[in-house]
């Protein structure tokens, strides 16, 4: 696959706009209410991705997090150009959701919470959080194959599962490590705040959380069946098809 085809495009598109819509609606509820209300913050970043997959995950297959196309990458299920366009479009979006809080809140409500960057918990250690990446970030990922890959399930409610996942992993662990699961939702409120403490825990765990529930499920579970085509993928052959058909 070439990285130029025009049919990344609106796929790059809907990634980007799924990481906006994550760090701008799930850093505002951190914001809105100064990090006291754990389940409103949970409930808006879970709504956040559930709604994004269940409107647009058709065209993009819904990662909106690079864990996710990491753990896609490793089951064969996305080529590399495509997953590293993937990843930047998600970066992006972001990087651009973080930016626009700044144009929404006052920098005095901003700063009083760091505009959402994740951190570990107090009396913590970067372990510590490390392991609550992990896990959270592989009951995410387990979720997303077992509702969205899988496609012995149906896809109606895909989205609706994957974001009560998020929400209950955030409700579960965001005293300990923010409760990312996502590079990118660390990614753009950090560069924004220039916030690099422990950094590589919301690369590494989630990356190692999301490659151990991909590899599992589909290796293993599905018997390695990586023949089930991603949604992204569909999307594209029915294009060219109706196409050759014109």
């Amino acid at each position: 696959m070439d990285v130029n085809d025009r049919d990344l495009v609106k796929p790059l598109i809907i990634e980007a706009i799924g990481a906006f819509a994550l760090v701008f609606m799930g850093a505002g509820a951190i914001i809105l209410t100064q990090g006291q209300d754990t389940v409103a913050v949970a409930l808006a970043h879970g709504l956040a991705i559930g709604l994004m997959a269940m409107a647009a995950g058709h065209i993009s297959g819904g990662h909106f997090n690079p864990a996710v196309t990491l753990a896609m990458l490793v089951t064969r299920r996305i080529d590399i150009p495509r997953a590293v366009a993937y990843v930047i479009a998600q970066l992006a979006g972001a990087l651009a959701g973080a930016g626009v809080l700044v144009l929404c809140y006052r920098d005095i409500e901003r700063n009083a919470v760091n505009l959402g960057v994740p951190a570990v918990g107090a009396n913590l250690s970067a372990g510590n959080a490390l392991v609550m990446e992990i896990v959270l970030t592989f009951f995410l990922v387990f979720v997303i194959f077992g509702t969205a890959v899988d496609t012995r399930t149906p896809k109606v409610v895909s989205g609706l599962l994957i974001g009560l996942t998020i929400t209950m992993d955030i409700v579960a662990g965001s005293q300990v490590s923010g409760a990312a699961m996502n590079p990118a939702r660390w990614f753009g409120p950090a560069i924004i705040q220039q916030e690099w403490s422990d950094f590589w825990v919301w690369w590494v765990g989630p990356a190692i959380g999301a490659v151990l529930a991909g590899v599992l499920y589909n290796d293993i579970i599905m018997g390695g069946n990586s023949s089930i085509t991603s949604a992204a993928t569909r999307h594209i052959r029915s294009q060219k098809i109706g196409a050759t058909r014109l």
